[in-house]
């Protein structure tokens, strides 16, 4: 049997060997980060130095970093309480807090009418279409752009960004919300005043570890043009698909996107069945957003972009990694090639 090619970096990447070495050592801290003592004043420093690499990968300070159990609650503390102008290709985490009331174009580009009362994504999971962040935008789920893109919060004019430690290698249910300096937050969770009084409840410390570990390592890969390879990688994958007369689309096509996203389009062909199919060939690829429970749905973020629901249900989205290899590529598209024309036969 073949080996199984995994091709859903956006909905989580895989642990890195940094992050899982420092996350199982810090298993072996005995201390609460609260304590004053000995003990507690190593796993506090564990802490800290992982705040500090997730600040020095972000663009931003070390105090302005909340760590929380990820993304998803870092969009509830950003927005909870603010009445913020939002679209639907917003992750589900932020569309909930907003109003789905900005326009998107064909292109999945997002109109803004007053930075200072939106959310904004910096790049979609599913079409990888990024946007440009406006000076002063609210808040910004940068999920998808950490680690595969350079960040530069603190120049950003941003006032929050929300980001996760899996999509870059980090472990998982773990985040964190960076403000810029000067911006607080009323904390949802009250108790001994934890992360600077923003977020209570003992620090999950081995993750967090992880967290800072997998940053610093996302720093270097990006210093090393690792990402501008796995461009490299897309593209040939997308020409390899197009052609005359191919029933295959590409979404966003022209637009910038990140740098390992394909969405394909191919009606008739129900992006589920998709999935199935290649994951029975051996493949890992998605059908939209993984923070669905398992649900394979109709992709709004699509719809929101004008395509209709012969065409919204049948779209799969491929993304690679920095361990996505050429020869992998090509066995990917060799298989969807195949499917494809025994499905149109």
């Amino acid at each position: 049997m073949a080996e199984r090619v995994y091709l859903d970096w956006n909905a989580t990447a895989p642990l890195r060997p940094e992050a899982r070495a420092v996350t199982i050592a810090a298993m072996d801290a005995i201390g609460n980060p609260s304590s004053v003592h000995h003990e507690g004043r190593q796993a506090k420093a564990i802490v800290e130095r992982a705040r500090a690499q997730v600040a020095s990968a972000m663009g931003a300070d070390g105090s302005d970093v909340v760590f929380l159990s990820g993304a998803t609650e870092a969009a509830a503390l950003a927005m909870s309480g603010r009445d913020l102008a939002t679209a639907l290709v917003e992750h589900e985490a932020v569309a909930a807090w907003g109003d789905g009331t900005l326009p998107v174009g064909p292109d999945g580009r997002v109109s803004l009418r007053d930075p200072a009362a939106s959310a904004l994504q910096a790049a979609n999971s599913e079409t990888g279409v990024m946007q440009d962040l406006p000076s002063g935008l609210a808040v910004s789920d940068m999920t998808q752009v950490f680690g595969k893109v350079p960040v530069a919060f603190d120049w950003s004019g941003i006032g929050m960004a929300l980001v996760s430690a899996h999509k870059l290698g980090g472990p998982k249910g773990i985040g964190a919300l960076v403000l810029r300096r000067g911006l607080d937050v009323t904390s949802r969770i009250r108790g001994g005043g934890q992360e600077m009084g923003r977020r209570s409840g003992t620090e999950n410390v081995a993750a967090i570890a992880g967290f800072g570990a997998a940053a610093e390592a996302a720093m270097r890969d990006l210093e090393a043009g690792t990402w501008d390879g796995v461009a490299q990688l897309r593209t040939f994958l997308e020409t390899s698909l197009a052609g005359a007369g191919a029933p295959t689309t590409l979404v966003g096509d022209g637009a910038a996107r990140l740098p390992n996203t394909s969405c394909l389009i191919t009606p008739g062909w129900k992006g589920e069945t998709q999935v199935m199919a290649l994951d029975l060939a051996g493949f890992a690829v998605s059908a939209g957003s993984a923070c669905s429970s398992g649900k394979v749905r109709e992709s709004a973020v699509l719809r929101a972009m004008g395509y209709g629901p012969g065409e919204a249900d049948c779209a799969i989205r491929v993304s690679l990694g920095p361990d996505t290899t050429e020869e992998q590529v090509a066995r990917f598209v060799e298989a969807f090639r195949r499917l494809r024309d025994r499905r149109r036969r």
